[in-house]
């Protein structure tokens, strides 16, 4: 029966290559990058064998097989993974639990992941290869590792199918995955512009302690230890990694057994009462699009990612700059206008975003400028929002009132701008958008020339009307405090300007090429 199970996998492997020509390619160059890392890794380590300084060489590897086992289980939880060898697609063959178990857990050893796995733990294999004691508990770690981060992704994949079976749990679990990449890149930042000679190397060695003795390390750490001398250490840390194994054995039959009696969840459907936004907004052409635009903004993935990922985008900015050396009078001065211009530049593409529903606008003969205004309410809101709670914020940050009349005008020039030049850009030159219903991190087929040239020219446009704002402020910094009031009035007033303009430009472009519109949404 485990031969079986084998085979299928095999099968199943080869039908990757059974698709069309183009994504056989793509498959094969994702192939040939992955093993070329692995190739490289792999005489890397070899390489490490000849030197002598066993303790960074074990820290290094323990910190680095760590955080393999935490992608085996992080990845499948976070993004999902389409599972072929799911548990419950063998419930009506009568397979007993313990061999359905075996056999699944076999057979993950059968593919890409685990072959790039099984060539890095080669290496490391040959590493600690200084004698006969050292070899034989490498071999030991190295197979426990293998199997601990095999079976541990096993796990992790298929509480992923119970858990984010559902569109909108998928959707959430990819939003949190990419907020964790977020967050972790100032983390990196941070390691980085560490002083590795002085402080570095003891924080990798005080993590290779901790980890080394917890289920992430420990099999990692055993061939190091014995190496190092620490015969002790190394027995007790292979005591763990067994341990660990045999735990994650016994919770995956466990997991097994209770998925081939478990039904896969279905999406519930929701009750709503009333009409929701379409009630509280005012029964007018603008009222009833701006209602359908908070409807888009609180259910529509394609939209609130967008929203969870705003707050974010400062951080990137702040982290580098605070560890050049920036002061904080500046660096705090950043988030609040940078929010409001990503905020504004979100509709340029918002026409293209309706898909074909865009029909309703067209053959109803709901005017322009009742198109545009209706898109903004929702945004608009939003930014004042952001202006303000985020205004206060900062001048608590910095103890400073004189600057808020500078902020408030050169986020208002920037939002106020972006969602002006956006709604005549997304009547103007709308390109093809995620589809309803898709996944907001799918990147849909477009020509790149003119994505590129809407997406430039809000920002670039917003970042114009907000141009005479930033010099006032930039003198109100360094020369008189009075420029500051200076900036607020011409920022204000130069927004205002454009998003009033946006609009009835856009409503009379969005008029004269209603049929373009639809039939670039036809098209797309």
């Amino acid at each position: 029966m485990v031969a079986q199970f084998l085979r299928l996998k095999l099968r199943l492997l080869g039908n990757i290559f059974q698709r069309s020509p183009w994504q056989v390619v793509g498959l094969s160059l994702g192939l040939i990058y992955g093993f070329g890392i692995a190739a490289l890794l792999f005489v890397g380590l070899v390489g490490l064998r000849t030197v002598e300084d066993v303790a960074l060489i074990r820290d290094g590897i323990i910190v680095a097989g760590s955080l393999v086992v935490v992608g085996f289980i992080v990845l499948p939880l976070l993004f999902g993974v389409d599972d072929t060898m799911d548990p419950r697609r063998f419930a009506l063959f009568g397979v007993p639990d313990r061999t359905l178990a075996l056999g699944l857990a076999l057979a993950a050893a059968i593919g890409i992941p685990a072959t790039v796995l099984g060539i890095v733990l080669l290496g490391t294999v040959v590493t600690w290869s200084r004698g006969v004691g050292e070899t034989f508990l490498a071999i030991l770690g190295a197979a426990l590792a293998f199997a601990t981060c095999l079976l541990v992704a096993r796990v992790a994949t298929s509480i992923a199918s119970l858990l984010l079976s559902s569109r909108r749990a998928k959707e959430v679990g990819g939003v949190l995955g990419v907020v964790a990449i977020v967050l972790l890149l100032p983390v990196i930042v941070v390691l980085v512009s560490l002083d590795w000679a002085a402080s570095g190397l003891l924080l990798l060695e005080d993590a290779a302690d901790i980890l080394g003795w917890t289920p992430l390390g420990a099999a990692f750490a055993v061939p190091g230890d014995a190496a190092a001398g620490a015969w002790g250490a190394a027995i007790l840390k292979l005591l763990i990694a067994a341990a660990t194994l045999w735990a994650l054995w016994l919770g995956w039959r466990a997991l097994v057994a209770r998925m081939l009696v478990t039904p896969g969840r279905e999406a519930s459907a929701k009750h709503y009462r009333g009409l929701g936004w379409f009630d509280r907004m005012p029964h007018t052409p603008a009222g009833v699009i701006a209602a359908r635009s908070f409807t888009y903004w609180g259910r529509d993935a394609r939209y609130w990612v967008s929203l969870v990922m705003l707050p974010l985008v400062p951080l990137l900015v702040l982290v580098p700059l605070t560890l050049a050396g920036f002061p904080l009078g500046v660096t705090a001065l950043i988030p609040v206008p940078l929010i409001c211009l990503l905020l504004g530049w979100t509709l340029h593409n918002d026409t293209a975003y309706d898909s074909t529903a865009i029909w309703l606008h067209v053959v109803s003969g709901v005017r322009g400028t009742a198109d545009r205004l209706g898109r903004l309410v929702p945004v608009l809101l939003g930014g004042i929002l952001v202006i303000g709670a985020g205004s206060a914020l900062t001048l608590i940050a910095l103890d400073d009132d004189t600057v808020l009349p500078s902020l408030i005008g050169v986020s208002t020039a920037l939002l106020l701008g972006g969602l002006g030049i956006g709604s005549i850009g997304s009547a103007w030159l709308p390109y093809p958008a995620v589809k309803p219903g898709d996944s907001p991190f799918q990147q849909p087929q477009s020509t790149g020339t003119i994505a590129a040239l809407v997406q430039t020219m809000t920002m670039l446009g917003s970042a114009l009307v907000a141009a005479p704002a930033i010099w006032f402020a930039y003198l109100g910094l360094t020369d008189d405090p009075r420029w500051h009031a200076i900036s607020f009035v011409v920022g204000t007033a130069a927004g205002v300007i454009v998003l009033v303009v946006g609009i009835l430009a856009g409503g009379r472009i969005f008029d004269r090429r209603g049929p373009e519109i639809l039939g670039a949404a036809l098209r797309a």
